[in-house]
């Protein structure tokens, strides 16, 4: 990772291998840059639609060899989304160009401060470096990063620097949850899961549990035990706790982690099977999250649970017909094997209760129906707590990770009522994520969040600080939902 740091003065004395601006459509270039960007600007060759760019050698105009301009699109609709953007295609641009200093200047959106301004940028900046390239040979090369990279703002010091280091903190916790998710599922176990989080919680002092099969099955985590009982690679139960908020009753986040998804008995067809190794999205945001927690020291309790394994065929598996008693006490008749993600995420939101949380948010690649109903542009969004689905959607809209809220019916508990149980895990294909989420809510008597992430969590396209495969979803939304947490909190002590 580059070095973000933020600093002041005029931009055309800055001695970088690059500079790059921001403007928005139809705007000049700041008069002390107007020479060196005039031959993109005064042809028609660059406009400031967004994501345009256009590179000048200066040939000594400025101090600078090299700047680049980049479009805002309209100054009207100028969001933190579009800041963001702009600061990764700038850093993306230094990096493919070798430079090893580059500067930025970042423009505010209308009523946002210098402080908001740095974040996001420092943020978009640090997420576009983000690779993962590790099993191509050759890859991993960090000789093309850029060393350094300098925001360059109207004022600097202590509250710029800071906000910095938040939006860096954002972007690492998004990374960390990308190289988990793109990590292939031989590599990232359940046990694998497990060892991310002795290192997070070595890094910063919280405490873990960790549950093996063995005490899987002793506490009595009957759906995580069954969905994982045939898989060589055991199941993990993972726990990790960041205590920094006094006796205040804790957040709880809970990520599914199947690190495998084969659909078990009812197999998935062939194509595309490759990428259920995303299918711990959920688990690997939460991880990040809690990186992104503890590097910031933020001044709340936080726990993660995050139920981990693989969903294989084999003579041990579970099968359609099969009825399970939760952890709950809840019994469930299981119409398909390849819905076992609700199981996994019931058994963890009925052992949230131990905490008496002031919330609960989980997320989950858990359902393809809510990848129909809204596509690669938001998560679903259901809960039994407005106020929470408020709370959460305001801090994806903050972070760029758009969450819509979805309806959760008492028709939709109706469809998942059992013939032999008291519920089942499929309500048919009409409604898929609202049954899903209906069925979790059986297991959440708190105040309670559910995100659906199936079709935000990866893609085969990204944009300008979100590659192929992974993006991270919903990892920094959690961040801002506890940082906002954090902020709000009666507890004003903490260090952040």
């Amino acid at each position: 990772m580059s070095q973000i740091a933020a600093r002041t003065g005029p931009p055309a004395e800055v001695t970088a291998g690059l500079l790059a601006i921001g403007l928005f459509e139809s705007e000049e270039a700041p008069e002390d840059l107007r020479e060196a960007a005039s031959a993109a600007t005064s042809s028609g060759d660059f406009s400031g639609k967004p994501n345009e760019t256009a590179l000048l050698y200066t040939n000594g105009a400025i101090a600078a060899p090299r700047l680049l301009l980049v479009g805002l699109g309209e100054e009207a609709s100028f969001t933190l989304e579009k800041l963001r953007r702009a600061a990764a295609t700038a850093a993306k641009k230094a990096r493919s160009l070798k430079v090893r200093e580059t500067a930025f200047m970042p423009r505010s959106p209308a009523g946002f401060g210098t402080a908001d301004t740095a974040r996001t940028a420092a943020e978009g900046a640090a997420l576009g470096l983000y690779r993962f390239d590790r099993y191509k040979t050759g890859g991993e090369d960090a000789n093309d990063l850029p060393e350094s990279l300098h925001l360059l703002l109207p004022e600097a010091g202590e509250a710029a620097d800071r906000a910095v280091r938040e939006g860096e903190s954002l972007a690492n916790a998004a990374s960390l949850a990308r190289d988990l998710a793109n990590e292939p599922s031989n590599t990232a176990t359940p046990e694998y899961l497990a060892e991310v989080a002795r290192e997070i919680s070595g890094r910063h002092d919280m405490q873990l549990t960790v549950l093996d099969r063995a005490g899987i099955e002793a506490e009595g985590l009957t759906g995580l035990a069954t969905v994982g009982r045939s898989a060589v690679n055991e199941p993990r139960f993972i726990v990790l706790e960041h205590r920094k908020g006094g006796e205040a009753p804790p957040v709880v986040l809970v990520g599914k982690a199947v690190t495998f998804d084969s659909g078990g008995i009812s197999i998935k067809p062939a194509a595309g099977m490759e990428d259920m190794k995303f299918d711990m999205s959920g688990g690997a945001a939460v991880l990040g999250a809690m990186e992104a927690v503890g590097a910031l020291e933020l001044p709340i309790n936080v726990v993660a649970l995050v139920p981990a394994t693989e969903n294989l065929p084999g003579g041990d598996a579970f099968k359609p017909g099969d009825v399970l008693r939760m952890y709950s006490g809840k019994t469930v008749e299981i119409l398909s094997t390849d819905a076992e993600g609700r199981l996994i995420l019931a058994d963890a939101l009925s052992y949230a209760r131990r905490y008496k949380p002031a919330a609960v948010v989980d997320c989950a690649t858990l359902t393809g129906a809510c990848h129909v109903a809204l596509g690669d542009h938001a998560a679903g969004l259901m809960g039994n707590d407005e106020a929470l689905i408020s709370e959460v959607r305001a801090a994806g809209e903050k972070a760029g990770e758009r969450a819509w809220p979805l309806p959760l019916f008492d028709e939709y508990t109706e469809q998942i009522k059992g013939d032999t149980a008291d519920i089942k895990n499929s309500g048919g294909r009409f409604g898929g994520a609202l049954t899903a989420g209906a069925f979790l809510k059986e297991f959440a008597d708190y105040p309670w969040a559910h995100l659906d992430i199936a079709g935000v969590a990866y893609g085969k396209k990204g944009n300008a600080y979100t590659p192929k495969g992974a993006t991270g979803t919903p990892a920094r939304l959690l961040v801002e939902f506890l940082v906002g947490r954090a902020d709000t909190s009666p507890d004003e002590g903490g260090t952040r």
